[in-house]
């Protein structure tokens, strides 16, 4: 018979710098400034982001870890740091371009949540991720929301 089965969860947080605007491509600059407000500036303005990456899953007997720590940083520095560091997210990433997804935090939160878990396969479950733009304002992804 199988022993209780123990989950945990574990927190890894990076930090990047990336610039971005919100922007409708439909709506003329008034009303996208009207909606957006200094966020809507067509010169994009930029952000040292924290993002907090929380996985989920039973911790293993042998290593006392629900996740092989090398292999989340792997996963974390390809899917964020690689991918948005000194980038202009709207120019440089394809889910934000023209027409696509608005670079706000909950947007990339999520897109985060998405691509590091893909990364991780099976390994472990994403179950959180937090975005801070500054100490003032952060977005967060979570599976049960």
């Amino acid at each position: 018979m199988a022993g209780p089965v123990h989950a945990a969860s574990l927190t890894r947080s990076v930090s990047f710098n990336a610039a971005h605007r919100y922007r409708r491509p439909e709506w003329d600059d008034a009303k996208n400034e009207a909606v957006f407000g200094l966020c809507a500036r067509p010169q994009y303005h930029g952000h040292t982001y924290k993002c907090d990456v929380t996985v989920s899953g039973p911790i293993d007997e042998t290593t006392g870890m629900i996740v092989d720590l090398r292999a989340l940083d792997r996963a974390l520095r390809t899917e964020v740091i690689e991918r948005f560091d000194h980038h202009n997210l709207n120019t440089d990433v394809a889910e934000f371009a023209e027409g696509k997804q608005i670079p706000t935090g909950e947007n990339l939160a999520r897109l985060i949540a998405v691509n590091v878990q893909r990364a991780l396969g099976s390994l472990a479950t994403v179950t959180q991720v937090t975005v801070a733009e500054d100490a003032t304002l952060s977005s967060t992804w979570n599976s049960t929301a």
